[in-house]
């Protein structure tokens, strides 16, 4: 854990927001600097994520395919995946030069006797000299430390937008309830991976909220995913207007300024992104993506067209910590 007596006092909502109203080439030089003060600024950490249980979640989420309650395309249920399945997707990861595994499930939460199906999946992760992430909904204390006993390095749950704007994305469960389960995370010993999605209706206001709400954590997230909405058929946000591209990289640079030591991760709708996009976004602080042509049920950039790009811009893949003292 970090020390948090030494940490600075977590950004309000106001200030966060004040950074957004600044000129452009003035937040992404402050940006820049908090970034490189913190971590190499030609490094990106490369993770794999892979549904291990797609489709049929009871959730209403506006923005999920995976909701029984929409005419997605992913909104009828399939089973756990086998072990076999698992370690093949883990095998090919590793080679595109992963380093971390997250995987998924459309449910609410896991019910106890899935637990031990999902310590194998992070048995066989672990075993191909991947870190591991989980992000299987809500979790009460007990099923955070069994998670923490067999092993797991990170739980992925995202707040996804801000406390204001959350009821009009999703009914079925409430701002708080996220907040229940990253503490029962935080109390296991588990790094938390927690972020939002971009797009969904909200303001400028809802993204400084949004970023403030995890700057002000008991402790702030290891890993923040910045995700672009993917607007989906058959969900209530499939009509929703695409953000403005350069508000997407003022949100990584205010997220990089507000959560200093997190890993930043450009996550979901990168593959409608030009690489002139993803530089920037590079530049204001992001340090962490997904490889692989499949995000869940979304399409993201190629493992090519990556490396291409990551040659172009002198960038290369960081190694975790957790792998070098596993070896």
């Amino acid at each position: 854990m970090n020390d948090l007596a030494d940490m600075p006092a977590p950004l309000g909502a106001d200030a966060i927001e004040a950074l957004f109203a600044l000129p452009f080439n003035d937040l992404l030089y402050r940006a820049h600097t908090v970034h490189r003060h913190h971590f190499d600024p030609n490094e990106v950490e490369t993770c794999a994520l892979l549904s291990i249980k797609t489709g049929g979640c009871p959730e209403d989420c506006g923005y999920c395919s995976q909701s029984a309650r929409h005419d997605g395309p992913a909104s009828r249920g399939t089973p756990l995946m086998e072990e076999d399945e698992v370690r093949a997707f883990a095998r090919r990861a590793k080679a595109q030069g992963a380093r971390r595994l997250c995987m998924g499930t459309a449910w609410r939460g896991p019910k106890d006797r899935h637990l031990e199906r999902i310590i194998r999946f992070i048995d066989i992760a672990r075993a191909e000299g991947l870190e591991t992430c989980m992000t299987l909904g809500f979790l009460d204390a007990e099923q955070a430390q069994r998670l923490k006993q067999a092993g797991l390095d990170y739980y992925n749950h995202n707040i996804n937008t801000s406390p204001e704007h959350h009821e009009n994305i999703v009914t079925t469960h409430t701002f708080e309830d996220r907040l229940r389960t990253l503490e029962n995370v935080r109390e296991a010993g588990l790094k938390v991976c927690c972020g939002g999605i971009l797009g969904m209706g909200e303001t400028r206001r809802d993204r400084a909220r949004m970023i403030a709400a995890l700057a002000a954590l008991p402790e702030p997230p290891q890993s923040v995913p910045i995700n672009m909405l993917v607007p989906m058929p058959g969900t209530p946000l499939e009509n929703a207007p695409p953000l403005d591209p350069f508000e997407l990289v003022r949100t990584i640079a205010a997220a990089r300024i507000a959560l200093p030591t997190a890993r930043v991760r450009l996550s979901a709708g990168r593959h409608a992104m030009s690489d002139e996009l993803q530089a920037l976004c590079f530049f204001a602080g992001a340090n962490s993506i997904f490889l692989g042509e499949k995000l869940l049920t979304t399409d993201n950039a190629t493992p090519g067209h990556d490396a291409t790009l990551f040659e172009t811009l002198g960038l290369r893949a960081t190694v975790s910590e957790e792998v070098v003292n596993r070896k």
